[in-house]
């Protein structure tokens, strides 16, 4: 026996079966909702708000009863997960996806599993008839697709629990593919059918696949165009597995324009932060300038009448010759301009004098006021706002 030792493998089981599209749109969703520094998280600190992507496409299956439509879930899969038969088996919306482990959820579980389909719950009744069945399989491309089973349509008489063509066109709007199966067998007529697909044709034209499912039996190969019938069913994967590509595509480019909106936000904010900074300097200035004269000038005014009373021996004596001649000479241009006003209008001079002075300290007040609240990215986090600034 060789003494080689094994060579190890360097990526984990899981790593090595996970395509590298799961893998970017499973980061891309974490970078979305980590719940530290999330993009939804951070967005919201903006007061931006930001759905995070999904990590997989949405089909949904449409067509009257005993189309195939379970039938195909089950091969795609290769799991035997939804019942199939002539019977309509499907009689309510069976959200059908992969997991860790094999299990069956209901209505409310199912939401949790899926919250952005909650407006359903607008459609009466149709809550009860909310399932999902979540499946371990990784064949094909399942890991990446969510499979929307819908109830089988029946022309007549037939009465839903809910209003079915409203509750599926509303679903085929959200979903990324509407696959509609028409039935060649004649167990059911196809007019509910085409009518959801006329209303779906106005708003998601451009997600709708037609499929004739069991075209190997539609009658004779006489009555086929042309005779032989060749199983297309590889073009359906095919179709899924583009879809898959083009969401990794868009879901790359939401990124980098969320990423350039919180970037821009971000700037915008920061820019309105240094200009509020610059206001409130300009205004705290406007302040004290007001609040100062506003105090400074009648100060002033009544020290005068008081300096006025002493002689300058007396203020050279109380606080030195040089700061007494230099409140003698302001109290003294004071007393100067008081005595040049006249004597019937000195009163009237102390009104408006004292108004101004009341309107200097209004506007100390008023300036006082005017500051401009910033800080506005503080919940940002530092690494951004450092980039950034």
């Amino acid at each position: 026996m060789s003494g080689r030792k094994p060579r190890s493998v360097a990526n984990p089981l899981e790593s090595a079966i996970t395509t590298p599209s799961e893998k970017i749109l499973k980061e891309c969703h974490t970078l979305y909702v980590d719940s530290e520094n999330g993009l939804v998280k951070i967005a919201s600190s903006l007061g931006v708000r930001l759905l995070p992507p999904r990590k997989k496409i949405i089909v949904m299956i449409m067509g009257n009863h005993s189309a195939g439509k379970s039938s195909f879930i089950n091969w795609y899969a290769e799991e035997h997960i939804q019942k199939a038969g002539v019977a309509i088996e499907t009689q309510g919306f069976t959200f059908v996806t992969s997991g860790r482990k094999r299990e069956s959820l209901t209505g409310n579980a199912t939401l949790h599993l899926y919250p952005h389909f909650r407006p359903i719950l607008e459609f009466k009744g149709a809550m009860d008839y909310l399932t999902a069945e979540i499946s371990t399989s990784k064949q094909k491309k399942f890991s990446l697709v969510t499979f929307v089973d819908t109830p089988g349509l029946v022309d007549g008489d037939m009465v839903y629990p809910f209003d079915v063509n409203a509750a599926i066109t509303w679903l085929g709007e959200q979903a990324d593919l509407v696959f509609v199966f028409f039935d060649p067998m004649g167990q059911a007529l196809c007019k509910r059918t085409l009518n959801i697909v006329e209303k779906l044709s106005e708003t998601s034209g451009d997600k709708l696949r037609f499929y004739l499912s069991k075209a190997d039996e539609a009658g004779k190969d006489t009555d086929r165009q042309p005779s032989r019938c060749v199983n297309q069913i590889d073009v359906v994967c095919e179709t899924i597995e583009k879809t898959i590509n083009q969401a990794v595509q868009k879901t790359l480019d939401q990124l980098e324009k969320d990423c350039d909106l919180i970037c821009s936000t971000i700037s915008s904010r920061l820019e309105q932060d240094r200009a509020g900074v610059t206001h409130n300097k300009s205004v705290r200035l406007h302040s004290f300038l007001c609040g100062a004269l506003g105090i400074f000038l009648p100060a002033l005014f009544i020290l005068s009448f008081i300096v006025n009373t002493f002689s300058q021996e007396q203020l050279d004596e109380l606080l030195g010759e040089g700061p007494s001649r230099t409140l003698f000479v302001f109290t003294g241009i004071i007393m100067y301009l008081w005595d040049w006003i006249p004597e019937d209008g000195q009163v009237l001079f102390v009104i408006v004098f004292g108004a101004f002075c009341y309107l200097l300290l209004f506007l100390a007040k008023y300036f006082a006021g005017g500051n401009c609240m910033i800080g506005t990215c503080s919940s940002v986090p530092q690494s951004l706002t450092s980039d950034l600034g």
